[in-house]
C-alpha cells in the first residue's frame, strides 16, 4: 500500500467493479441506518445529527476505501466520490424511500460537505496507519455509536421570522379587502420564483375569511389539496392583519416528506400578517411576515432554508396582491369578494 500515491498516477487494477462495490456499500450502510434510525425514533430519528452528519461522512468514507482497497487512488479520486455517493443515496431517497423533493434538496448540501470531510478525513488517515481494518470497522460503527449518544444532547429551539416588502400603487382602502382573502386564484397569478416554481412548494389556491375582527378565521388552500385555517389575532382595518396558524386536521402534506409539515416537533409555523403602510401618491407598502420556530442539530442552516423558501411563497403573495390592487377598481373588487 503505498502512503502517498500519485494524484496522476494510472490504476494499476480495474476501477469499475470497485466502484460499484463501493457505492453498493455506501448504499448499504445508509439504508440500514435509516431503517434503525425509524424504528429507534419515529417521530424525529432523520431529522438527528446522525442523520445529517455522521451519516453521509461514513457513507462517502466506506464507499472510499472499497473502491481504493490499496490506496492507490489520490486525492481528486476521493473529492469525488461523494458526488457519486450523494447521486445514489438521492436515488434512494426518492425512489425507494420515498422522500419528497423538497426534504432532498434541503439536505443535498449538507450531505455533500459531510462526504467531503469523510473522504477526506479517511485519506489523511489511511496515510498515517496500516490498520485498514480498524478503519474499516470504525466507519461501519461511528453511525451506530452517534444514535446512543445523540438522545442524551438535547436539541436547541430557536425562533425565526421571514419578511418581504412590496410597493403598491393603491391605497390601503384598495388593498384591505385583498388582504381579508382572495378565493379565486388563477393559475399564473402571482410570481415565478424558485421554491414553488423548479422545488415544487406549493402555491396558493384561495382563502376566505369568516367573520370580521380578532377571533374571525381565515381558510386557506392550496395546491395538492393542502387546507389550513389562520386564526385573526390582530384587526385593524386598513393598517394591520395577523393571525396565528392553525394546522390541527388540515391535510395534503404527504405531497413531500413528513418531516416538513410546518406543526412538527422541529419544524413549526407559528404566526403571520400583512401591514399596510401609506406612502403617499397613491402608494402603499405592504410588509408579509411569517414566524416559525426550528428544533433542529443544525438550526442555522435550516433558517438559510426558511428564509429562501417561505420568502418566496410571500414575494409570491405579494406580487399578487400587487397585480389584483393595481388593476381596474371594478375587477378588483370583484375578485376581492367574500364568499
Amino acid at each position: 500500500m503505498t502512503d502517498d500515491p500519485d494524484d496522476g498516477a494510472e490504476p494499476r487494477r480495474n476501477a469499475a467493479p470497485r466502484i460499484a462495490a463501493a457505492l453498493a456499500a455506501a448504499a448499504g450502510l445508509g439504508l440500514v441506518v435509516y431503517l434503525l434510525l425509524e424504528m429507534a425514533r419515529p417521530s424525529a430519528g432523520l431529522v438527528s445529527f446522525t442523520f445529517l452528519l455522521v451519516l453521509p461522512a461514513a457513507a462517502c468514507a466506506l464507499a472510499a476505501f472499497v473502491a481504493d482497497p490499496w490506496f492507490e487512488r489520490g486525492a481528486g479520486f476521493y473529492l469525488a466520490i461523494p458526488f457519486w455517493t450523494l447521486l445514489g443515496l438521492i436515488a434512494i431517497s426518492i425512489v425507494v424511500l420515498r422522500e419528497g423533493t423538497i426534504c432532498v434538496v434541503i439536505l443535498s448540501p449538507l450531505w455533500l460537505i459531510s462526504g467531503s470531510i469523510g473522504t477526506i478525513v479517511l485519506r489523511e488517515a489511511r496515510k498515517r496507519t496500516r490498520r485498514d481494518r480498524t478503519l474499516c470497522t470504525t466507519l461501519l460503527l461511528a453511525p451506530l455509536v452517534a444514535m446512543q449518544i445523540e438522545p442524551l444532547i438535547p436539541l436547541p429551539e430557536q425562533s425565526y421570522a421571514v419578511t418581504r416588502t412590496i410597493v403598491v400603487a393603491a391605497s390601503p382602502d384598495r388593498i384591505w379587502p385583498l388582504l381579508r382573502g382572495i378565493p379565486d386564484v388563477r393559475p399564473g397569478e402571482g410570481k415565478w420564483n424558485f421554491s414553488q416554481d423548479v422545488v415544487g412548494v406549493p402555491r396558493p389556491v384561495g382563502a376566505r375569511l369568516l367573520g370580521n375582527g380578532a377571533g374571525a378565521e381565515r381558510v386557506a388552500r392550496w395546491q395538492y389539496g393542502i387546507g389550513f385555517r389562520e386564526r385573526i389575532t390582530e384587526w385593524q382595518p386598513g393598517r394591520r392583519i395577523g393571525w396565528s396558524f392553525d394546522f390541527g386536521g388540515s391535510q395534503g402534506w404527504h405531497f413531500t416528506d413528513r418531516h416538513l409539515r410546518p406543526d412538527s416537533a422541529y419544524f413549526r409555523v407559528t404566526t403571520g400578517g400583512y401591514t399596510l403602510e401609506p406612502l403617499g401618491g397613491g402608494r402603499t407598502r405592504v410588509t408579509l411576515d411569517t414566524h416559525y420556530v426550528i428544533r433542529t442539530p443544525v438550526n442555522g442552516y435550516s433558517a438559510l432554508w426558511g428564509e429562501l423558501f417561505l420568502g418566496d411563497v410571500e414575494n409570491n403573495l405579494l406580487a399578487l396582491v400587487k397585480q389584483r390592487a393595481e388593476r381596474p377598481a371594478q375587477a378588483a373588487n370583484a375578485s376581492a369578494s367574500i364568499e
